[in-house]
């Protein structure tokens, strides 16, 4: 039943966390060596979550001639399409704080060889826009949605799903008061961050389930990390009429974002055959 299918993913969740934390604790998170023993803990678990989604979900309710790898949005038919739009679009969100970075000038960056050099050589960077993105949305979207959409339906699903994402964040409470956070400070900002995941989530959700894709919610999740939340301290200390502009910018991101967010999902658009006919 139903149950049964909301506690896979729960311990799906459950051992993802865990699996972070299996290794002996000599040194931070961001040490190379801690990373590099994360990336071996959810590749294995990852494969794991795969091989549940194999044995429990029910093939028959998206029907029986539907492939295992469509079903976890792996396909090749409109992958590309499933790689640009939804970049395109998350961004469309983040027009004002994409207006901060042009006026800091910290777009310059994204056009400098030797950056691209650095980050792509960098653990804390692959950690950050690679690994994490990819194995987080593999588990979180692509292994959970399979399981909980022949149960819920997909409107349910949409919402239920980053509950697991979000409260799996709450871990890094647990890291924050090791590296001597106030408690109080630790909690709030904890709290907010379920928050904030927790709507990324939903929103993920709603790209795997619209595309058929595992990976425009990934390239969506990679932009979300490298963008962090947006500074509005950095916006509020500018000076008139910046400051009027870049906030009309983030009006605008919100609005044109909540506009194309349809048309820009169709579908159709990806070859979706998959959880179209079930899906909002």
């Amino acid at each position: 039943g139903c149950f049964s299918n909301v506690m896979i993913c729960i311990l799906l969740a459950c051992i993802y966390v865990g699996s972070l934390y299996i290794w002996p604790n000599t040194h931070g998170r961001d040490h190379p060596s801690t990373i590099k023993r994360r990336f071996l803990s959810v590749f294995i678990i990852s494969f794991f979550s795969a091989v549940v989604v194999y044995i429990f979900a029910d093939r028959s309710y998206f029907g029986y001639d539907v492939s295992y790898w469509s079903l976890v949005g792996i396909q090749a038919s409109g992958l590309l399409q499933a790689i640009i739009i939804p970049l395109f679009l998350t961004m469309v969100l983040f027009l004002g704080p994409l207006s901060l970075h042009y006026n800091d000038g910290q777009y310059n960056t994204f056009f400098d060889f030797k950056v691209w050099i650095h980050c792509l050589t960098n653990v804390i960077w692959l950690r950050n826009h690679v690994i994490a993105p990819i194995f987080e949305e593999f588990t979180f979207r692509a292994c959970m949605l399979p399981i909980l959409v022949p149960c819920f339906g997909n409107k349910t699903s949409v919402i239920l799903c980053p509950l697991f994402f979000g409260i799996a964040h709450l871990h890094l409470l647990n890291e924050k008061l090791a590296r001597g956070a106030r408690p109080k400070v630790a909690i709030l900002q904890s709290l907010f961050q379920l928050a904030y995941t927790t709507v990324f989530g939903a929103y993920s959700s709603f790209l795997f389930l619209r595309t058929g894709h595992f990976a425009a919610p990934s390239v969506a999740h990679a932009f979300c990390n490298h963008m962090g939340f947006p500074d509005f301290g950095q916006l509020l200390a500018l000076d008139q009429p910046k400051q009027s502009i870049i906030m009309m910018c983030f009006v605008v991101g919100l609005f044109l974002w909540i506009i194309l967010l349809k048309p820009l999902t169709d579908p159709e658009l990806y070859g979706n055959s998959v959880y179209w006919p079930v899906m909002l």
